[in-house]
């Protein structure tokens, strides 16, 4: 049966305050008080980034989320559709919705985000549809909603149907969740909390002693490393200025998950979503700074 979607993406999206500031603010110290060099909003999240990017990368994508029905959530909507996102799953709630205050360094690019979500936003197995998880090749979760996530998986696992999950944060489901998607990608900072290892390799190590497929960390401006099998894959960060790391994790997931689906090789799977990830570094915003193929073909190849 032909498929839908390339990937089917279930979880969170937002809408971002972002503000750039000359330093990162600091209690009781110089900068504890900064003038905002410039603000506006964009749209953003985990999940419906990641879909934008897909889509940006070539890729049949739809997004299975909640928005709220006020301004942000039908903004978030018509964004996503503008980019060719299949938005026909998206479930509109009575409540305001997502968003987050995002400070950006503008020296060094770096950002901190804080945010706020109403639970009725929240998603439950109950929304999710089995027709809908199977007519996708791959289906992609972040860890925002993680009955929805860990429902999601087990569903698309059912149909045989692939799972990667963002691995962004830990609470007493994670690791229920990563036992049941196909490809764990970790955020850097996960690693030592799940399994006490400060370094990445023998954690990684350690979550092979109880999950057979490919696992994935991401490490910022280390690049990133993956272990097939016993066999492990490390590739650098392009060098590039950062302007805005807002949703750089989300379209190294959208890159690696594309090379996924045309079976790469672990190295150039990596070397393609560290490209990807490092373009959007060069642009401010979440999906604002989702890249076209050509141009992460472009970066890979010195042209």
């Amino acid at each position: 049966m032909a498929k839908r979607w390339d990937v089917l993406g279930v979880g969170c999206n937002s809408v971002d305050y972002v503000y750039r500031l000359p330093a990162s603010p600091q209690a009781n110290g110089p900068t504890a008080k900064l003038r905002i060099a410039s603000h506006q909003a964009m749209c953003g999240g985990q999940m419906a980034t990641a879909m934008a990017a897909c889509a940006g990368l070539g890729l049949r994508a739809g997004y299975l989320g909640s928005t709220g029905d006020d301004h942000n959530g039908r903004l978030i909507v018509s964004e996503l559709q503008q980019r060719g996102v299949d938005v026909s799953h998206v479930m509109t709630r009575d409540c305001a919705n997502r968003f987050a205050v995002i400070t950006v360094d503008e020296t060094s690019g770096e950002r901190i985000v804080l945010w706020d979500r109403d639970d009725r936003l929240n998603l439950t197995a109950a929304d999710l549809d089995p027709a809908v998880i199977g007519a996708a090749r791959l289906v992609h979760v972040d860890d925002e909603d993680q009955e929805a996530a860990i429902a999601a998986a087990l569903v698309a696992k059912a149909a045989g149907v692939p799972v990667t999950s963002d691995i962004d944060r830990v609470t007493e489901r994670t690791n229920q969740l990563i036992s049941v998607v196909s490809v764990p990608i970790f955020a850097e900072h996960v690693l030592p909390a799940i399994t006490g290892e400060a370094d990445v390799e023998r954690g990684l190590r350690r979550v092979r002693r109880s999950h057979t497929g490919l696992l994935c960390v991401t490490l910022g401006a280390g690049g990133a490393m993956l272990l097939e099998g016993d066999d492990l894959v490390s590739e650098p960060a392009f060098r590039i200025t950062a302007v805005d790391t807002t949703g750089a994790g989300d379209v190294f997931r959208a890159a690696f998950i594309c090379g996924l689906l045309s079976e790469s090789p672990p190295r150039e799977l990596l070397r393609f979503a560290n490209a990807a990830a490092a373009i959007s570094c060069t642009r401010r915003g979440a999906m604002n700074s989702v890249p076209a193929r050509d141009e992460v073909e472009r970066l890979l190849t010195g042209a």
